[in-house]
């Protein structure tokens, strides 16, 4: 991975003895250090919270479902309206800020919340902070990349991400071996995190507008609801349904798995060191071979983790493989969703359009995550598992035929060439 921190227009790499030199804005990795900070607060909480609910607070597979699918689906009630803001006043980073903060007070909040709906109200407000800044975010990105090198710069922001997200369970584990059953100092550290992530954002991202806005709210609405998004925003619905939370499949795996049982934070750093070793490449990747294929292929990945941690009993090595499979998953879904659809509308409806293909994508994931608990609870993890992979199956090739030619659309009028601004 080749980073540069100077932004020129055009953003052109050379050749050298080692290969093509890739350069991604400066502003990318400022973004990246934002969420690499956010993340080690927000995974240090989400390592624990599956165990801490189930098995301290004494929540049934039904109720963690419930949680688990606000926890994946709540921010869809505000990803629109931050994508929009971002686009319609220009300014978004002040909107990422807002997110920001909200998730970052949320940490706080966890330390006096011991009832279901305390936690709730807490996941719901972190939740709702994510939903907000994530579009704006990225429509940041998307403005100062090159077309032709989205998925690297979405790679690149991914990895940095990841790196946070690795780091998160590490910090927390370790806490919890210097005070067993200290959650409450997990909380605290994750909000000393969280405010060193909303820093960075506030003195050195700069504030840059993504693009001329588009005026009427109409257009805006015609942009993200037009025809060139349809079938990708039914395909990212069609596999978003179909794909359950991290904390169901570690449950799944701390059920049947010694191994898993007691390094239970850890597998969280599993996953997430695969997807960092794998983001930059498999954006990469997409750029060159196309985002739609990569995306569809991602969904192979998880479909071979469902099958694996669904086995009656298991191992390191095949605990491990989950975790890369899902690694590898995220790889190739996250960014690349958001670098398939940056291209699909207009440069002023930017951070919209990316809301929209979020929105679906989170509000599958809820309806997924409170019909796997159901499941879990009347037919056990491993059939309710081999039903998800049975009917991921079959709507793999159909994504597929429905992100056909996606690749090829011709850019909306005013996204042919981002603006690539100084950071």
């Amino acid at each position: 991975m080749y980073v540069t921190l100077r932004d020129r227009p055009g953003g052109s790499g050379h050749r050298g003895a080692g290969g093509p030199l890739r350069r991604v804005s400066g502003t990318v990795v400022l973004l990246g250090t934002v969420s690499l900070l956010t993340d080690v607060s927000s995974e240090m909480v989400a390592s624990v919270l599956p165990l801490y609910l189930t098995a301290m607070v004494g929540l049934a597979p039904v109720a963690y479902g419930v949680l688990d699918g606000l926890y994946q689906g709540v921010s869809a009630a505000v990803r629109i309206a931050g994508g929009y803001l971002g686009d319609r006043g220009q300014h978004p980073k002040w909107v990422a800020v807002a997110g920001y903060g909200a998730s970052a007070v949320s940490r706080l909040a966890m330390l006096p919340a011991t009832s279901f709906a305390a936690i709730t109200a807490v996941v719901t407000a972190d939740r709702l902070g994510k939903g907000l800044r994530t579009a704006p975010r990225d429509a940041l990105i998307a403005a100062v990349s090159k077309p032709e090198a989205l998925g690297r710069a979405f790679g690149v922001h991914r990895a940095l991400d990841t790196v946070g997200a690795a780091l998160g369970p590490l910090v927390a584990f370790a806490l919890l071996l210097l005070v067993p059953g200290g959650y409450d100092s997990i909380f605290v550290v994750s909000f000393a995190f969280a405010v060193a992530g909303l820093a960075v954002l506030v003195l050195y991202v700069p504030d840059l507008p993504t693009a001329t806005r588009v005026e009427h709210p109409r257009r805006m609405l015609t942009e993200v609801t037009g025809r060139k998004l349809r079938r990708p925003l039914l395909a990212a619905a069609l596999l978003g349904v179909l794909t359950i939370g991290d904390g169901f499949l570690y449950l799944a795996l701390h059920s049947r798995d010694d191994v898993a049982a007691r390094y239970f934070p850890l597998l969280y750093v599993g996953t997430n060191i695969a997807y960092l070793a794998l983001a930059v490449p498999v954006g990469r990747l997409a750029d060159r071979v196309g985002r739609a294929r990569v995306l569809v292929a991602g969904h192979l990945a998880l479909l071979g983790g469902y099958l694996l941690a669904a086995l009656p009993g298991g191992n390191v090595g095949l605990t491990l493989t989950v975790l890369l499979l899902l690694g590898c998953f995220y790889a190739a879904t996250d960014g690349v969703l958001a670098a398939l659809v940056s291209r699909l509308v207009a440069a002023g409806a930017r951070g919209s359009g990316i809301a929209a293909a979020q929105t679906t994508v989170v509000l599958a994931r809820f309806a997924a995550s409170v019909l796997f608990g159901l499941l879990w609870s009347v037919q056990g993890p491993q059939r309710a598992l081999l039903l998800f992979a049975a009917l991921l199956a079959v709507a793999v090739p159909v994504a597929g035929w429905l992100l056909r030619g996606v690749d090829r659309v011709v850019p909306a009028a005013g996204a042919a060439h981002p603006e690539q601004a100084p950071a």
